[in-house]
């Protein structure tokens, strides 16, 4: 089947203290935390909402090591930049895929944000936020915000730009001459003076580098999508760029209303930075988000629901008020901790998919929903401690099967060289050179994987792979099964406490109405 392709939403922006901005504004608008600023005595406390996802701050090498503090660092950006018009830091807002965990959305932002701005001198403070519209449809982004003063290897802020003198054909300086000499002109200081102009200090603000970013976390985007069997492709290109006359639809976040599922849908699984850092991901664990068929019939989930509603159950009746008041349970963004591992947050917020969970796993009070989390949390943790050690054991397989697939060739044009003498040596050795000046580096490098006398057995390496890839993808779904159990657990909690926060507000409310009326009518 082709792939769908989606136009990527990526904006790239200016704070400017020309237009009333502040950097300690937006690092405080994108962290969702309250920060002061030293330069205008403001405390910018941003409306909240629990959309926060991720926050970080991450620094090159000769960055201070108390720039880790968000508002130390951007205080210090605010207090270096002296004029009214000056630029305090560029920002970056764009999509993800609402298909991906929070867990590996995090992984590959950080990696993008290594890469293409701190690698390069920036410091970055980013974050990931995951709001809803009116809709429902969940919109899963990344804020970025980056420092535009290059930083000095002693940590200090450098100069935006540069003097550069010009330079003639011969590579040499352009001296200033004085018309009415004829010599070249000197300052006040009887310095001589020579031809120049001011550049920017770096690269960053090239727009080249702009589209350069787009194009890269587009890539990105696509690479991961490829992994996790995802047939949406990213384009960073414009209509106009891709040469297709019509104007772009607004940015909505809904990946998810593209590939909107009926019935049964697919969570991809739980990512760690182990396996996308040695490239060993899951094949995809297919997981049913409808909880209850996965174990029971239709017929039988009515029977036990027609059970379970004739018995007083605290947790369907929290379920039901919630439904009424607000069609779907809230997601616990900032709190979840097995959340974060769920791909398909929608269906965590369906009331039917939160009662068909209750119900299938015979919990009817709070009291067994904590003892049933309990359960499941000691399950998830064996299961995780047995899944990271066989993929660790994979990992190293896979990597003494791929480094040997390298140096079996080369060794074998070595042996051959090794079994000849005279000219037939000379003209071998001559034909193969290159082969052979590897050879030293590849045993050595062979040489380092293997362990204490362990022996370079391919063909069982190939067969204990094929036996720990089958047990720990067998793992890695029942995790999958248990976090998503763990998710629903957790959203059903919070929404009892969310539930009990709304109630006591709005009867403080009430009694407030009615204090004011009662006094009201007693005036009267």
């Amino acid at each position: 089947m082709a792939n769908v392709t989606k136009q990527a939403s990526t904006r790239f922006s200016i704070v400017k203290r020309s237009k009333g901005q502040s950097a300690v504004e937006k690092a405080s608008y994108i962290s969702r935390s309250i920060l002061v600023s030293e330069f205008d005595g403001q405390t910018y406390r941003p409306k909240y909402h629990e959309d926060l996802v991720h926050s970080e701050i991450t620094l090159p090498p000769n960055a201070p090591k108390e720039y880790a503090d968000r508002a130390t660092l951007w205080n210090t950006v605010e207090l270096s930049e002296k004029g009214q018009k000056s630029q305090l830091a560029r920002m970056l807002k764009a999509s993800l895929p609402n298909d991906w965990s929070y867990e590996l959305a995090e992984e590959v932002v950080r990696d993008y944000v290594q890469r293409n701005f701190v690698d390069k001198g920036m410091c970055a403070d980013w974050a990931i936020h995951d709001s809803e519209n009116g809709k429902g449809q969940r919109n899963l982004h990344i804020h970025v915000l980056l420092t535009m003063r290059p930083l000095t290897e002693n940590g200090e802020w450098g100069a935006k730009q540069k003097k550069v003198y010009d330079l003639d054909e011969n590579g040499e300086r352009i001296p200033v001459i004085d018309k009415k000499t004829g010599q070249q002109k000197v300052d006040k200081r009887n310095r001589k003076q020579w031809k120049c102009h001011t550049a920017d200090s770096t690269d960053w603000n090239s727009r080249e580098n702009a589209k350069m970013w787009r194009k890269d976390l587009a890539d990105t985007i696509n690479a991961t999508n490829e992994q996790l069997g995802i047939a949406l492709h990213w384009e960073h290109r414009s209509f106009k760029e891709q040469g297709i006359d019509r104007e772009p639809t607004i940015h909505i976040g809904a990946v998810a209303n593209a590939l909107e599922r009926k019935g049964i849908q697919t969570e991809r699984g739980n990512i760690n930075r182990e396996i996308i850092k040695n490239n060993l991901l899951l094949e995809q664990a297919k997981e049913m988000l409808m909880l209850a068929k996965q174990e029971f019939h239709s017929a039988q989930y009515a029977k036990i629901k027609s059970t379970a509603v004739s018995v007083k159950n605290e947790v369907m009746e929290m379920i039901t008020k919630v439904r009424e008041r607000k069609g779907r349970l809230d997601l616990p963004i900032v709190s979840g901790k097995h959340l974060r591992r769920i791909s398909d947050r929608t269906a965590l917020q369906s009331a039917d998919n939160a009662e068909k969970f209750i119900t299938t796993r015979k919990i009817d009070s709070f009291e067994s929903l904590a003892k049933f989390t309990a359960d499941r949390e000691q399950k998830y943790q064996q299961l995780e401690t047995v899944h990271l050690s066989k993929g660790q054991k994979l990992s190293r397989l896979k990597e003494l099967s791929k480094m040997y697939a390298l140096y079996a060739p080369i060794q074998a044009t070595y042996k051959e060289s090794q079994s000849l003498k005279g000219f037939a040596k000379m003209k071998y050795d001559r034909e193969h050179k290159d082969s052979l000046s590897k050879y030293p580096e590849l045993k050595e490098r062979m040489q380092s994987l293997l362990q204490n006398g362990e022996k370079i057995t391919p063909k069982q390496w190939k067969a204990e792979i094929q036996s720990l890839q089958s047990e720990y993808d067998s793992i890695g779904r029942e995790q999958t099964k248990t976090a998503t159990e763990l998710a629903y657990a957790e959203v059903i909690s919070y929404n009892k406490k969310n539930l009990e926060r709304e109630l006591q507000n709005e009867s403080r409310q009430h009694n407030r109405q009615q204090s004011r009326t009662k006094r009201r009518e007693e005036e009267i």
